[in-house]
């Protein structure tokens, strides 16, 4: 585990010392601890095979969100078999491999 920083550290004393009050109503934690739920059953192993670009574009985008690029292809599908996941507009153009160059 890396270590934490100062304003980590901050966070942590107020949290134990219960200066942190949680803003999340009720409705919002039970919505949250269903979806937990819902995305920490894993009982079964996929493989997949990916384009080098892809998997790049994918690990770049974990990094930016901070989860590993496994939970973030996890969530994606999720998201698509839930119907939470929407399609772009057409004739917007998008990124394509390490570049960004643009395709149609």
């Amino acid at each position: 585990m890396s270590k934490i920083d100062a304003y980590e550290i901050e966070v942590l004393k107020a949290f134990e010392t219960g200066k942190l009050k949680s803003v999340a109503t009720k409705t919002e934690l039970e919505r949250l601890k269903a979806a937990a739920r819902a995305t920490s059953i894993k009982d079964r192993r996929v493989n997949i095979r990916l384009s080098s670009i892809d998997l790049t574009d994918i690990q770049v985008k974990a990094l930016e969100e901070g989860v590993p690029y496994q939970t973030l292809i996890a969530s994606v599908l999720h998201k698509y078999v839930t119907g939470k996941l929407s399609e772009k507009a057409k004739g917007v153009p998008r990124r394509s491999g390490a570049r960004g160059k643009v395709r149609r």
